[in-house]
């Protein structure tokens, strides 16, 4: 389990909204998986999605505050390069939910085994 300051965990919980924010659309999602197969510029990012050039600004600037993408400078290109940190930090986190999350639903399992196997009253019982 990771330990944070208070400062260091609100600093990264801004940080996941960001990137779970930046996720929540499908057209940055499909910009994601583009450039998880490498560079492309903007041009390239928007073709597929048949979105407006200031469209696909907009989305590339919230992936960008995300840390998600780069934009580099090559002459008048700006070619967007995924940045893979804070996607295995948001998949940290998941992890860590599901952990937390699997092992509570494992002790509320065996606590109802026990109840299962504990005897059972009667009508006569009752009596």
């Amino acid at each position: 389990m990771v330990n944070y300051s208070t400062e260091q965990a609100f600093r990264h919980g801004a940080d996941l909204d960001a990137v779970f924010k930046a996720l929540a659309h499908p057209a940055r999602r499909a910009m994601l998986e583009r450039l998880g197969r490498g560079e492309a510029t903007v041009g390239e990012l928007a073709a597929p999605l048949g979105m407006s050039a200031p469209a696909v600004t907009k989305h590339i600037r919230v992936l960008a505050n995300a840390h998600l993408i780069t934009q580099g400078r090559s002459a008048r290109w700006r070619p967007c390069r995924l940045e893979e940190a804070p996607l295995q930090t948001a998949t940290d986190w998941l992890e860590e939910q599901r952990k937390t999350w699997e092992s509570r639903l494992d002790r509320l399992e065996a606590h109802l085994r026990t109840m299962d196997d504990s005897p059972k009253g009667t009508a006569d019982d009752n009596a």
